[in-house]
C-alpha cells in the first residue's frame, strides 16, 4: 500500500493523548516556553495550526494505532526517522556544525602557522567563504577532519559541549539550541506518547549531536545516525580510549541514510520527516513500501520569523525532493502557513 489515505475519524485515544504527551513532556521536552506550553494545552499538537498538514499526522497517527483497525501496527514496529538540519533545528546562514568548525580553525591557528597561506583554512581564517564555497566537498572534509579529530571521544564531547555553551547565532543572537523547531518538539514527544520511537537520521557529524540531542529532543544518542570520521582503540596511560582519527567513516546523506537506517536501526521506518534533497532517499525507503507511511518535508516559507528558501540555497537545497513529494503525495509542510510559532522562545 502506497501513501496514506486520510480518514475522516480520528481515534478518540489518539485525539485525547495530549494528556499522555503532556506527561511525557515533562521529562522529555527541554526547560522553559517549550514545557510551559505542552503542559498549558492539552493540545498535543498546540504550535501547528489547524488544516491538512495537521491532519495528515494525527490521521496517520490515529490508524497505526486503533488496534481493531487494518492499518495497526505493533509499537516496536513505529519507527519514525528526523532529519536534524532544517527539520529539527535551523540551518541557516550555515549549517551549525559548520560555524562549530569555523571556530574551531580559529581557536586552532595559533598551533599552525601553516594554515594562513593554505586552503581551505586560508579562507576560513580571512573571512572569504565564497572561496570556501568554491572548494565544495573537499574543502568542508578537510576543514571537519582537521577540526574534529586528533583527540579522544570524550575530549572531543567536551569541547562540543563547550561550544554549545558559549557561541550564538548570528541573527537570533541565542544558542544554537535555542533555535529547534517547537512545533518539531511537539511532534516528537506526540509520537513517542503513542508508541512511537523516533530517531534522528542525519548528514551531521553524530559525535557532534549524540552530546546534546537527549536535553533538547528526548532522543538518546543510541537513536542518533549521522555522519562519522574513524576511530581506533587505544590505551593510554593504563586507561581505554577511542582516539579520533582524520579520516572519513561514513557519510549519512543522500543514499547513504538508507543505508546507515538499516545499519543502525534495522527496521525500516513508517515515518520520515525531512526538509532537503538530501533527505530523498530517506523518504523514498520509508514510503515506497507496503503499509500506512507517512513523508513529510518541512517547507522553509517564513523569512520573517525565520528563513525563506528551497532550490536556490547551498544549504538546505529543497528541489529534487519537493517535485518528488507532489508524485509521492508525501506531506509539504509550509512553515508559514502551518506553524503557529516557529522556536520556543516566541510568544505563544
Amino acid at each position: 500500500m502506497g501513501p496514506i489515505v486520510r480518514s475522516p475519524r480520528i481515534n478518540r485515544r489518539v485525539a485525547l493523548s495530549g494528556l499522555a504527551v503532556v506527561t511525557a513532556a515533562a521529562g522529555l521536552l527541554p526547560p522553559g516556553p517549550a514545557r510551559a506550553q505542552a503542559a498549558a494545552t492539552t493540545d498535543p499538537l498546540a504550535s501547528w495550526n489547524d488544516g491538512a498538514t495537521k491532519r495528515a499526522i494525527t490521521d496517520f497517527v490515529a490508524r497505526v494505532t486503533r488496534e481493531d483497525g487494518a492499518d495497526y501496527v505493533k509499537p516496536a514496529e513505529r519507527v519514525a526517522v528526523f532529519d536534524n538540519d532544517g527539520t529539527l533545528w535551523a540551518e541557516h546562514p550555515m549549517y551549525f556544525q559548520l560555524a562549530f568548525a569555523l571556530d574551531r580553525v580559529k581557536a586552532l591557528a595559533p598551533l599552525h602557522p601553516d594554515w594562513t597561506d593554505t586552503q581551505p583554512f586560508k579562507a576560513v581564517l580571512e573571512g572569504d567563504m565564497k572561496t570556501l564555497a568554491g572548494l565544495g566537498d573537499r574543502g568542508a572534509i578537510e576543514v571537519i577532519t582537521a577540526t574534529h579529530a586528533g583527540m579522544s571521544t570524550a575530549e572531543f564531547e567536551t569541547v562540543v559541549t563547550d561550544w554549545l555553551a558559549t557561541a550564538r547565532h548570528p541573527r537570533f543572537k541565542r544558542p544554537y539550541t535555542d533555535l529547534v523547531y517547537q512545533p518539531m518538539i511537539e511532534l516528537l514527544a506526540y509520537l513517542r506518547a503513542n508508541g512511537f520511537k523516533t530517531f534522528i537520521v542525519s548528514g551531521g557529524g553524530i559525535e557532534f549531536m549524540r552530546p546534546w540531542v537527549e536535553r533538547v529532543y528526548g532522543i538518546p544518542p543510541e537513536q542518533v545516525v549521522g555522519s562519522s570520521i574513524k576511530t581506533a582503540f587505544e590505551m593510554r596511560d593504563g586507561r581505554p580510549v577511542l582516539f579520533r582519527l582524520p579520516q572519513v567513516d561514513f557519510i549519512d546523506d543522500k543514499t547513504g541514510k538508507p543505508v546507515g537506517i538499516n545499519e543502525h536501526i534495522g527496521r525500516r521506518p513508517i515515518a520520515a520527516f525531512g526538509n532537503s534533497d538530501g533527505d530523498l532517499e530517506m523518504l523514498q525507503w520509508t514510503t515506497l513500501a507496503d503499509g500506512v507511511r507517512l513523508g513529510v518535508i518541512v517547507h522553509h516559507t517564513d523569512a520573517e520569523r525565520e528563513y525563506a528558501y528551497d532550490r536556490a540555497t547551498p544549504f538546505g537545497r529543497l528541489d529534487k525532493a519537493l517535485d518528488a513529494a507532489v508524485a509521492n503525495q508525501w506531506t509539504v509542510v509550509d512553515v508559514k502557513r502551518d506553524w503557529m510559532r516557529v522556536f520556543p522562545f516566541e510568544a505563544s
